[in-house]
């Protein structure tokens, strides 16, 4: 079990109605902000960096959303409702940005198909949660 599965199963104020869709989209949320991060500092090691700078930039900026999102969604007490929700679209918004453009440059760098594969399941999980809310 997971540590935020942990802390869900123990929050004294749940806020969740479906803890599993919360802990995926928290979960996937860490992940992506993670890969994008990764993926950016890889592309700045490629030899044709100059022609990177858009997949950069959608990474870096992909990997804050995520990072805000999770942080959002783990905050059980007191959470509004209409922040989530924009935030959850937000994510979608810049994973399907992100994940658009490593998809791009999956092909030659498999850095990008790990980012591409991560951004994308973001996407999913939190359209999924922003549809139960």
């Amino acid at each position: 079990m997971s540590y935020i599965e942990q802390m869900f199963e123990t929050h004294p104020r749940k806020l969740a109605k479906d803890d599993a869709l919360w802990v995926e989209s928290i979960t996937a949320s860490w992940s992506c902000s993670e890969s994008c991060v990764a993926c950016a500092d890889a592309c700045l090691g490629e030899d044709h960096m100059e022609t990177l700078r858009h997949c950069i930039r959608t990474c870096l900026d992909s990997a804050d959303v995520c990072e805000a999102t999770a942080k959002l969604l783990t905050r059980q007490t007191e959470s509004d409702s209409n922040l989530i929700e924009a935030q959850l679209q937000a994510c979608v918004v810049a994973c399907q940005v992100a994940g658009a453009e490593c998809d791009r440059h999956s092909s030659d760098m498999a850095h990008c198909e790990v980012c591409s594969i991560a951004c994308h399941r973001c996407e999913k999980a939190c359209q999924e949660l922003s549809a139960r809310l």
